[in-house]
C-alpha cells in the first residue's frame, strides 16, 4: 500500500508538472521572443532619432558618436542619403529579427539581432524550469514518502489491535492518529475491546460465582443422597427425597439468576413469595449443619409476610449469611423478620466477634475476607439482591447484624400484628427452633 500511495503521489506531481511546465515553456517562450523584437524596435527607434537630430543640427553622423546607442549583440546599418551607408557591430548569422526605421531626411536605420541570443535565453529559462520541476519532484517523494508512513502506520497498528483482540488481550489502546477515517476505526475497536472485556469479566464473575455459590449446597445435597441411600425407611426416603428436590429447585434458580445477572443485571424475575417459607426451608437445611457444631439457629419477628424478590435468589442470599455465621460466628444464630415503611427486613445474627472494624465499610467486596476465604460470598449475595430491586447491607459490626431489605407486596399486612411508627403491623413471635 506504501508503495501505491507513493507512485499515485508522483504520477500526480509529474501530470501537474508537465502540464503546467509546457505551458509555462510556451508563454515564456513567447514572452523572450516578444521582449526581444520590442527591445530591438526601440533600438532602431532611440537611434534614428540620434540620426535626425545630428542631421537637423548639421553634425556629422559617424559611427563613433552612434556605438553607444546599440548593445554589443546587435547589428545596425544607418544609410543617409549622398553618404555611404554606417554599419555598428557585427553582422549576425542565420536568423535574425529586425527593425527598419525611416526619418523624415530619407535616412533609415536598420537594427539586427541574431535569434540565437533569443535561443539562449529561452534555454536558461528552461533550465530555471527544469531544477523547479526536479525540486518539485524531489519534494514530492519526501511528501508522499512521509503521508504513506502516516496512513500505512496506523494501519499496520490497527491490524496489531485487531491480531491482539482476537488473540484474547481486550485491553483498549485509546490511540488516535489524527486522521478521521483511522480514528473512527480507533473508535470501533476500543469499543469492542472494551464490550469484550466486559463479556469476559461477566463470564470469568459467573464462574467464580455459581463455583462459590453452589459448593455449599451440593455438598448438603450429597450428604442427604447418601442418607437415602444408608436407610431402609421408606417414610425417611421419601422425606429425604422430597427436601433434595426442594434443593435442587432452589439451585436451579440460582443458576438462572447467576446467568441472567451475568448477561443484564437489570432483567428481573422478582415474584410475590412467603418469606417465613423461605426462612423454614433454610432453617430445615443448615439445622443439621449448626447441630453438629453444637450451635443453634432459629427466627423470630414479624409473621406472615409476603414479599417481592426471586425465591431462589433471596434463599441464596439467606444461605450465604446463615453459612457466614457458621463459618466465622459463634453462639446462637437468630433470623430476625421485621417491617419498616414498604418493605420486609430479614436481619441475621450471631454472637460472635462480628465484622473487624477495617472491614467494616468494605465487607461486601470481591477478594475482600477476614478469615483466608475467598471473598466473594456477600459480593454475590448483595448482587443477587440488588437483581430484584432489594438490598443487603451491614447494620452492625459488633455483634454482627446482616440485614436483606425486601419490596413488600402492595397493600400487604402482617397477620395479627401490631401497628408500626411507620403505619404498618408489626408482630415478634416467639423464636422458631
Amino acid at each position: 500500500m506504501r508503495r501505491r500511495l507513493i507512485n499515485s503521489t508522483l504520477a500526480v506531481v509529474l501530470v501537474v508538472i508537465a502540464v503546467f511546465g509546457i505551458s509555462l515553456v510556451i508563454v515564456e517562450s513567447r514572452t523572450i521572443e516578444s521582449s526581444a523584437k520590442e527591445s530591438v524596435q526601440s533600438d532602431a527607434v532611440q537611434l534614428i532619432g540620434v540620426v535626425e537630430n545630428r542631421i537637423a543640427a548639421g553634425e556629422k553622423v559617424s559611427p563613433p558618436a552612434l556605438t553607444r546607442q546599440i548593445t554589443s549583440q546587435r547589428y545596425a546599418v544607418i544609410r543617409i542619403p549622398g553618404q555611404g551607408p554606417i554599419t555598428l557591430g557585427t553582422p549576425p548569422h542565420g536568423k535574425v529579427i529586425q527593425s527598419l526605421q525611416t526619418g523624415v531626411h530619407g535616412e533609415s536605420v536598420l537594427v539586427q539581432e541574431s535569434r540565437s541570443v533569443i535561443s539562449q535565453e529561452i534555454g536558461r529559462t528552461l533550465l530555471v524550469i527544469l531544477a523547479v520541476a526536479l525540486l518539485a519532484i524531489a519534494a514530492a517523494v519526501v511528501l508522499a514518502v512521509q503521508q504513506a508512513r502516516r496512513l500505512t502506520s496506523p494501519l499496520i497498528d490497527l491490524a496489531e489491535t485487531a491480531e491482539r483482540l482476537g488473540s484474547g488481550d481486550p485491553r483498549p489502546r485509546h490511540r488516535r492518529y489524527g486522521v478521521p477515517e483511522l480514528d473512527r476505526v480507533a473508535d470501533v475497536l476500543d469499543a469492542s475491546a472494551e464490550r469484550i472485556a466486559k463479556m469476559l469479566t461477566a463470564e470469568r464473575r459467573l464462574a467464580a460465582d455459581a463455583s462459590h455459590q453452589l459448593r455449599t449446597p451440593l455438598t448438603a445435597l450429597s450428604m442427604r443422597l447418601e442418607e437415602i441411600i444408608a436407610t431402609d425407611d421408606h417414610d425417611t426416603v421419601k422425606e429425604e427425597a422430597t427436601i433434595a428436590l426442594g434443593q435442587v429447585e432452589r439451585l436451579t434458580d440460582v443458576v438462572q439468576r447467576l446467568l441472567t445477572n451475568s448477561r443484564d443485571p437489570r432483567t428481573g424475575s422478582a415474584v410475590t413469595f412467603d418469606l417465613d417459607e423461605v426462612i423454614k426451608q433454610q432453617l430445615e437445611e443448615w439445622r443439621p449443619a449448626y447441630r453438629g457444631e453444637g450451635r443453634s439457629i432459629s427466627s423470630t419477628g414479624t409473621r406472615g409476610l409476603r414479599a417481592v424478590g426471586t425465591p431462589g435468589a433471596v434463599a441464596q442470599v439467606l444461605a450465604t449469611l446463615i453459612e457466614n455465621a457458621l463459618m466465622h460466628g459463634s453462639g446462637s444464630v437468630v433470623i430476625h423478620t421485621r417491617v419498616t415503611g414498604n418493605q420486609a427486613v430479614a436481619e441475621v445474627t450471631d454472637e460472635g466477634q462480628g465484622v473487624p472494624p477495617d472491614l467494616g465499610s468494605r465487607v461486601f467486596e470481591r477478594t475482600v475476607s477476614g478469615r483466608n476465604s475467598t471473598g466473594l460470598g456477600l459480593a454475590v449475595a448483595r448482587d443477587l439482591a440488588e437483581a430484584d430491586g432489594g438490598r443487603l447491607e451491614l447494620l452492625q459490626q459488633r455483634p454482627p447484624v446482616f440485614a436483606l431489605f425486601l419490596a413488600r407486596e402492595s397493600g400487604e399486612y402482617a397477620e395479627g400484628g401490631t401497628e408500626t411508627p411507620e403505619g404498618r403491623p408489626d408482630q415478634d413471635g416467639p423464636p422458631v427452633r
